[in-house]
């Protein structure tokens, strides 16, 4: 988004917490530009890669598998400097917005010219003009008859700011309130630091960029693999759908570990095979195949691209014509499980959970963890990273909860 002339640069920021002095991050940025008159001339957003876990995801909405694939703040900071640089900063909240983009700069050596007095915070002017509005963006927009449709997307967030900007100068009429800080933010200096090119990356960019697994994978000649990297394979694949989902950093797993071993399409269409026969052939071990087991065959067929006609072959297969067994993962009494991310009821009731069963919570990963419970299964925690590098299962909390019954 190109500069327009001189005027407002209207901020919201999407974060992992609450806290810019210590560990929260900035997930999403969206920046409106305004003129003196309240136009909007533009608006430019990003996602942003914080490399850790994304905090209260129930809130912001924002998943790892998208987050993977966005630019961190360094990537962006010259284009956000771009963006603000002789413009008056407004949000809602503003102290807020500013001392997360004030921090990002500062874990870069860079100081941002960004003060709230030299700002303008469309919540505390709405104690000036919508005298009647609770304090929150979603009320004053409702006040002030300014739709607010997907609200915590910091775009659309900044444009209902925007709106609410525009609303005020409105009300002001040509006493034209802000004027002083106007020719303060064109004098202003701000560091030098030049645009990346950095694409930016939206919500939603996962669906677009990680197809099914099996569709990254290169076909090469038919042949048959050798039993160890089908033992590999089918071992990964087994941890992979602990939790009936395969998440963005597991197809990647996949399609790594199957271009490692030389594996083409059609040995993975039989291993897969072969992997839901497994599965049937346990199911069917007390002779009886429940609602419960049948739902999870077809979906470990769906997962698998399989065809929909290939749980029953697989449940009707002759016993001398099944695959050999699957090594399953299971979990034993006293294995160390740890827990990331924020999730529903709370980690300590996780935890607490997992003692009930016989496991033990314990606080870091290493070599010594069986398991780790994530709120999303893509995160970027650091605890994540360890387990992907030691090759540890990483399954939801629901997916736990069905574990331990």
């Amino acid at each position: 988004m190109a500069n327009g002339p001189l005027g407002y640069a209207v901020i919201d920021v999407e974060t992992t917490g609450l806290s810019p002095g210590r560990h929260d991050r900035v997930i999403e940025i969206g920046v409106v530009h305004v003129t003196p008159a309240g136009e909007v001339t533009g608006e430019w957003a990003t996602l942003v890669n914080p490399e850790r876990d994304l905090g209260p995801q129930r809130i912001h909405g924002i998943s790892a598998a998208d987050v993977r694939h966005a630019p961190t703040f360094a990537d962006v900071a010259g284009t956000v400097v771009e963006l603000l640089r002789g413009r008056v900063a407004v949000a809602h909240n503003l102290s807020f917005d500013l001392g997360f983009i004030s921090q990002e700069f500062a874990r870069l050596g860079a100081a941002a010219p960004l003060r709230r007095d030299l700002g303008v915070c469309t919540m505390a002017e709405a104690i000036r003009y919508l005298p009647q509005a609770p304090r929150s963006l979603a009320a004053c927009c409702a006040v002030a008859d300014i739709s607010l449709n997907g609200h915590h997307d910091a775009l659309i967030d900044a444009r209902a700011c925007a709106a609410l900007l525009r609303h005020y100068l409105d009300l002001a009429g040509p006493a034209a309130p802000w004027q002083d800080l106007l020719r303060i933010a064109v004098q202003t200096p701000w560091p030098h630091l030049p645009p990346t090119g950095a694409p930016c990356v939206p919500r939603g960019v996962s669906a677009d960029r990680d197809g099914h697994f099996l569709a990254r994978i290169v076909d090469r000649l038919p042949r048959v693999p050798h039993p160890a990297s089908a033992d590999s394979y089918l071992a990964l694949l087994d941890q992979v759908l602990l939790d009936h989902h395969i998440s963005a950093a597991e197809a990647d797993a996949l399609v790594a570990l199957a271009s490692d071993l030389g594996l083409s399409r059609e040995d993975l269409d039989r291993l897969h095979h072969d992997y839901l026969t497994a599965l049937a052939e346990a199911a069917l071990a007390d002779g009886v195949v429940t609602v419960a087991e049948r739902r999870e065959l077809d979906l470990v067929a769906e997962l698998l691209d399989l065809p929909s006609t290939a749980v029953d072959a697989a449940l009707t297969r002759p016993r001398d014509e099944k695959a050999s067994a699957v090594s399953r993962f299971r979990l034993a009494p006293g294995d160390l499980i740890v827990f990331t991310g924020e999730m529903d009821g709370g980690r300590d009731s996780w935890e607490a959970r997992a003692r009930q069963a016989g496991y033990v919570p314990h606080p870091t990963v290493t070599k010594k963890v069986r398991l780790l419970v994530a709120a999303d299964p893509d995160t970027l925690s650091g605890k994540a990273r360890k387990a992907r590098a030691y090759g540890l299962p990483i399954v939801t909390p629901d997916a736990f909860g069905c574990m331990i019954g």
